[in-house]
């Protein structure tokens, strides 16, 4: 029987994006296709900056679920009827989430984004995609309703991906030791070029996951 292995599941607030101060659980799964995870291969990785632990399955509700599990499990977490939502998330859920997970999900009354690196094809079915390309990576994923990118990165522009068919574009200050900096960047572009708005990770400023 086909299991999904998942880093960790949560209840929270959407901290950034489009969604931003949605409630939502939060579904990692375990996994990525430009990263290992683990530190000691973060100089050979493609994307160097990632600051999301989706090595293993040792986290909050972590492990090795069938669909029929996991759709359950996500839903039991959210509270309330009124738009049951959940964000697949990784590492790169494109990995694991299949069309029958997407299907199990829908099954449960659940509304399914996705939040990805955009170099693997979507199986049908999702209700909101969010792709935040990485330098150095090829998009197989040119259409959607939320561009993300993290800014700055080297090789990796902005009017770049100003082609591909998205509903919304925005850009996400880099969290490292210049983040303020970056923030001012981001903001300063955002105004030379309005067809990107500012995202900010609001989550972290407010302490939650």
């Amino acid at each position: 029987m086909k299991t999904y292995k998942v880093k960790e599941i949560y209840y929270t607030i959407q901290g950034e994006g489009y969604h931003t101060g949605k409630p939502a659980i939060f579904c990692r799964f375990a996994g990525c296709n430009l990263w290992t995870g683990r530190e000691e291969d973060r100089d050979n990785a493609i994307c160097k900056f990632c600051d999301t632990d989706f090595w293993g399955t040792d986290g909050v509700n972590g492990g090795k679920y069938t669909k029929e599990e996991l759709a359950k499990l996500v839903r039991g977490l959210y509270r309330g009827n009124d738009d049951p939502f959940v964000v697949c998330t990784g590492g790169e859920p494109a990995l694991q989430l299949d069309k029958e997970m997407i299907d199990a999900f829908h099954s449960e009354g659940l509304k399914i984004a996705i939040e990805t690196n955009g170099t693997i094809a979507l199986k049908p079915g999702i209700d909101w995609i969010c792709v935040s390309p990485k330098a150095d990576t090829s998009i197989v994923v040119t259409k959607g309703h939320e561009l993300k990118l993290v800014y700055p990165q080297l090789e990796n522009e902005p009017y770049e991906y100003e082609h591909l068919d998205f509903d919304h574009y925005y850009l996400q200050p880099l969290d490292d030791e210049n983040q303020a900096e970056n923030i001012r960047e981001c903001v300063q572009y955002c105004l030379q070029n309005p067809k990107w708005k500012l995202s900010l990770q609001t989550h972290k400023f407010i302490g939650i996951d």
